[in-house]
């Protein structure tokens, strides 16, 4: 039921962006709610600062922490707002209708709220999960090796409304780089770009129109797919009673998308658009619409996420960050180029390497010294032989004289 930095230049191999002592970039992370409130879904919990993801359920939603705490607010009527001791150490989030989910740094899952399918029982073994994601009620996990996991309604054996196979992902389960969950049909993205659906079809929604090729996001609605494709279009299939598949004029430009009983598509120059069901205002994104990374979408809700504030003057202690700490990576997926930006904590001497999932390191780069304050590179996709790297996920690790930070990031070819 997504984070972006980009430059206005093209680059084409690895640099390193220094910003300027005259305008510092600094990571805020402010979330922006608008649409249905009457459970609190739109009331952002104070402080409202340094979110790095957002997640929306029916009536709740989920905020990720820099420091990997989540906060959750809104509707908590089965518990999907009481996150699990200790509210640490969480990578990502995901929400179906009415529980939560959580990827804790070990790789392992945690999730919470109703539970009648199962839906909050994650299969052994709990471990080498990187993404998750919930729709009505069942849950799906993206493992570091390609697989997905899935469990809850549409197992085999169910009946009545948790019997259309949402939970039973079809084979073969792998080579898969993103996941996403409808009320009760899911979507796996695969590492060429194409996309496999499967669960209920009874609107089209696991009918992905063709050419199946070239795609580099998905997102499930209510009864309804999105797929963004690399071109930077998005196409949307299936239930369309409030118009959530006719995405509006220019279809361009767009980096990421989120879909319920509306749509969202966020533009690469910080705007989002919105299309769809709009009883509740969920359509009308507040002023200023400007300067999002990320969205996501709520049955009657809509989340944005706003990361970069721009700083005259001056560094200063108030705005220093504390630790190695990278900020962003977009596009994720990346067809070739993906920018990294990243804040240091002091002048440091900065190394980047890239490993594979086997844990083999395909590229090595000295990034020299790097102030304190805001950075952004640009990875070109190429091992340190200057060689292409295929299709698949890898890690990014930026090693300072004392800290480290680590991000994933996919590559479609």
């Amino acid at each position: 039921m997504t984070d972006s930095f980009r430059p206005v230049f093209p680059l084409v191999t690895m640099v390193l962006l220094v910003t300027s002592t005259a305008v510092l970039a600094q990571w805020n992370g402010e979330i922006v709610a608008w649409g249905r409130n009457g459970e609190g879904q739109c009331t952002v919990p104070s402080p409202n600062s340094g979110f790095i993801a957002v997640a929306a359920g029916k009536m709740h939603s989920l905020g990720l922490k820099a420091d990997g705490s989540i906060v959750c607010w809104g509707n908590n009527q089965y518990g999907q707002c009481v996150v699990p001791s200790p509210n640490e150490g969480f990578l990502a989030i995901g929400a179906g209708s009415n529980h939560s989910l959580g990827v804790r740094e070990d790789g392992s899952v945690e999730v919470w709220g109703r539970n009648d399918y199962g839906q909050c029982e994650v299969p052994s073994p709990n471990s080498g999960f990187e993404a998750v994601c919930g729709g009505w009620g069942h849950s799906l996990g993206l493992k570091v090796d390609g697989s997905i996991v899935a469990w809850g309604a549409g197992g085999p054996g169910q009946t009545g409304y948790g019997h259309y196979g949402q939970s039973i992902v079809p084979e073969p389960n792998s080579d898969f780089v993103a996941v996403s969950a409808g009320e009760i049909h899911s979507l796996g993205l695969k590492a060429d770009g194409s996309i496999m659906a499967w669960g209920d079809n009874s609107d089209g929604q696991c009918e992905t129109p063709s050419p199946n090729s070239d795609f580099s996001m998905v997102a499930a609605g209510k009864a309804h797919s999105l797929g963004l494709k690399q071109d930077g279009s998005i196409l949307a299939w299936g239930y369309n009673a409030w118009g959530q598949c006719n995405v509006p004029e220019p279809n361009s430009g767009f980096i990421a998308v989120a879909g319920a009983y509306h749509s969202l598509g966020l533009k690469e120059d910080g705007s989002i658009l919105a299309w769809g069901l709009n009883d509740y205002g969920q359509c009308i994104v507040p002023e200023p619409n400007d300067g999002f990374n990320a969205v996501a979408a709520g049955a009657y809700h809509s989340l944005g996420l706003r990361g970069w504030t721009s700083i005259e003057g001056e560094a200063s202690a108030a705005v220093q960050p504390d630790a190695l700490l990278i900020t962003s990576v977009f596009p994720n997926p990346a067809a070739s180029i993906c920018f990294v930006s990243y804040q240091s904590p002091s002048l440091s001497s900065v190394t980047l390497e890239v490993y594979d999932t086997a844990g083999r390191l395909v590229r090595t780069q000295s990034l020299g010294n790097s102030p304190a304050g805001q950075h952004t590179i640009a990875w070109d996709g190429r091992d340190s032989r200057g060689a292409e790297l295929g299709s698949g996920v890898y890690f990014i690790r930026l090693r300072g004289a004392e800290q480290q930070a680590s991000a994933k990031v996919v590559l479609v070819r």
